[in-house]
């Protein structure tokens, strides 16, 4: 039979064979599992595979968001009272009884109901955390672009900052935008891109589904970095 699949175009490049599709990200989100939950630091166990944390002020949207990404509805939990869910959460991620990846859900911050000492140890803890922890290779952070970013996610970016300069991935998502204009939100983008130090920014909206598969690929590629390098590899030169 004769091959009648046109050759691609002169200088185009071919796409990246690394890049999964939507239902394939989001198909290995699917799979999350509680792994375990820690009030410190030191009680997180060590794990041998990428980790991906999800951070942002309390009410930004970043339980909506996992369990919208995961598609589950209850994997992160939201407190009743904001502020007061104050654990690491982790979640691993694999087919077939294997762990390729693990979440992790961070407590929100900022919240005024929250007693001063409390909020000054889980900055700590949050801090170390972000600057330590060996197997985290990306952040998501999430921001409420109704209100922009706060001093406390400012401080984050600054914590992050050096990390991200050596190749710490970055994410910020801009949730809730569907209660955003289209003009508010190509301002918020805007505005973001500006105070987000070299990482991508997104927006988000678990109710209309805005952002949702190109955020479960790009979490996807940062997980498998092997199967990037296989891919590029693999390209023909252009």
């Amino acid at each position: 039979m004769t091959n009648t699949t046109p050759p691609p175009a002169a200088g185009s490049a071919p796409p990246p064979a690394s890049r999964p599709d939507a239902r394939t990200a989001l198909g290995w989100l699917h799979t999350a599992k509680f792994l375990t939950t820690a009030a410190q630091l030191h009680h997180l166990p060590a794990v041998q595979v990428p980790e991906i944390a999800f951070v942002g002020r309390s009410n930004a949207g970043k339980s909506t968001c996992i369990n919208t990404l995961t598609q589950q509805k209850q994997l992160a939990f939201a407190s009743k009272k904001p502020g007061r869910t104050q654990h690491i959460n982790l979640f691993q991620l694999g087919k077939q009884n294997t762990t390729d990846a693990v979440l992790a859900d961070l407590p929100g911050y900022g919240y005024a109901a929250v007693p001063k000492q409390d909020k000054i140890r889980w900055q700590q803890v949050m801090a170390n955390y972000l600057v330590s922890r060996d197997s985290l290779v990306g952040i998501v952070l999430l921001c409420d672009p109704r209100h922009g970013m706060t001093e406390l996610d400012e401080i984050l970016l600054e914590v992050v900052r050096p990390r991200v300069e050596q190749g710490l991935k970055f994410l910020v998502l801009l949730t809730k935008a569907d209660k955003l204009t289209r003009s508010e939100q190509a301002r918020a983008l805007s505005i973001a891109r500006l105070q987000a130090g070299g990482g991508e920014v997104k927006l988000f909206s678990a109710l209309k589904r805005q952002g949702v598969d190109e955020a479960a690929q790009l979490l996807w590629q940062w997980a498998h970095p092997e199967d990037q390098e296989s891919g590029a590899a693999a390209s023909p030169p252009a």
